[in-house]
C-alpha cells in the first residue's frame, strides 16, 4: 500500500495531525461543526461528561458523552477554506494509519454535522427561525480542485443555476451538493429544507457593501428567485458546500442546521440571535442521542 509523502499528511511529534492537533482517539463518530470557538462550551456544557478538550489556531475541540452517546464538537473558523482543512483531516483520522501514513482497508463513516447561524434570501423564512440545508450551492470553487466522485454532483440543478442567474465569468463555477438522507429525516424533518448558497466571504460575496461598490449588486435578487423543480434557495452562509461536497466525496454523512439571524430581503436582524442559536443546540443534542 503506497505510503502519503510527508508534506501531504503532517503529523505531529506527538502523533496529532497538523491543524486539528488531534489524536485518533480524541474524535468520536458524531462530530458537532461550528464556526466560532466559542460555541464549543455552549454546546458540551450539555455533555454528561467531557473526557477531552483541546484547542490549536481556531480549532476549539471537546469530545464526551451524553448518555452512552460519544460526541465531539469542534470549531473549524469562518470559511470554506477552513472547511477543506477541517474535513481533510477528520476523514484522515479516521480513515488513515497516521503512524505508517497508509490508507486503512476498511472504511470509516463520520457523521458530520454543521450548526450555525445564516441569513434567509426568502421573505417567508422567519428570522429566529431554523433551516435545514438540503442543498449546498457552492460560489467558493473548493471542489473544483478535487475529482469528484460519480454521483455526487447534482448537475443538472447546477446548470439551472448558472442559466436563470446569467452566471458571470468572473466568479468560480458553482457546485451544488445534497445532504445525507438518513441525518435529514432524522434532525431536519420539522425545519425549513432548500438551497443554502455558500460564500467565500462575509460582505461582497454574499451582496453587502461598506465602501466597496458591487459587480453584481442584483445578485441576492436572482438568489431569490432561482426556483429549480420544487427546490429554491433559502440562506446565505459560508461552510456547507464545502463540507457537503468533501464529506460526500470522502463517504461520510453530513448535514447543516442553521438558525437564521437575519432576513436579507426584508433588512431584519434578529434582536437576540444567541437565543435560537441555544434552542437549536438543544434541539440537535436531543435528537442526535434519542
Amino acid at each position: 500500500m503506497q505510503k502519503l509523502k510527508d508534506t501531504q499528511l503532517i503529523v505531529t511529534a506527538e502523533g496529532a495531525i497538523y491543524h486539528l492537533n488531534l489524536k485518533p482517539e480524541n474524535l468520536a463518530d458524531t462530530v458537532i461543526i461550528v464556526g466560532d470557538p466559542g460555541r464549543v462550551p455552549t454546546i458540551s456544557k450539555y455533555f454528561d461528561e467531557i473526557e477531552f478538550q483541546g484547542q490549536n489556531r481556531e480549532i476549539n475541540t471537546h469530545t464526551g458523552r451524553i448518555g452512552k452517546k460519544r460526541l465531539t464538537v469542534l470549531s473549524s473558523g469562518m470559511g470554506p477554506d477552513n472547511i477543506d482543512i477541517v474535513i481533510n483531516e477528520l476523514d484522515a483520522l479516521t480513515n488513515i494509519d497516521l503512524l505508517n501514513k497508509t490508507v486503512k482497508p476498511n472504511h470509516k463513516a463520520l457523521n458530520l454535522i454543521r450548526l450555525g447561524t445564516s441569513g434567509a434570501v426568502q421573505r417567508d423564512i422567519k428570522v429566529d427561525s431554523f433551516v435545514m440545508s438540503k442543498f449546498g450551492l457552492g460560489l467558493d470553487g473548493v471542489m473544483n480542485f478535487y475529482k469528484v466522485p460519480d454521483g455526487i454532483l447534482e448537475t443538472e440543478m447546477c446548470k439551472s443555476v448558472k442559466k436563470q442567474i446569467e452566471w458571470p465569468e468572473q466568479l468560480a463555477q458553482p457546485y451544488i451538493v445534497k445532504c445525507s438522507e438518513d441525518l435529514a429525516k432524522k434532525i431536519g424533518f420539522d425545519m425549513h429544507q432548500g438551497i443554502t448558497v455558500t460564500a467565500p466571504g462575509f460582505y461582497g460575496p454574499q451582496g453587502r457593501t461598506l465602501r466597496m461598490q458591487l459587480n453584481f449588486p442584483d445578485f441576492i435578487q436572482k438568489l431569490e428567485t432561482f426556483r429549480y423543480k420544487d427546490e429554491r434557495i433559502l440562506n446565505f452562509e459560508m461552510e456547507t458546500s464545502a463540507l457537503y461536497g468533501l464529506g460526500r466525496s470522502l463517504g461520510h454523512n453530513v448535514l447543516t442546521i442553521c438558525a437564521v439571524i437575519a432576513n436579507r430581503i426584508t433588512e431584519e436582524y434578529s434582536a437576540n440571535h444567541h437565543k435560537p442559536v441555544e434552542t437549536l443546540i438543544k434541539l440537535l443534542l436531543e435528537r442526535i442521542t434519542a
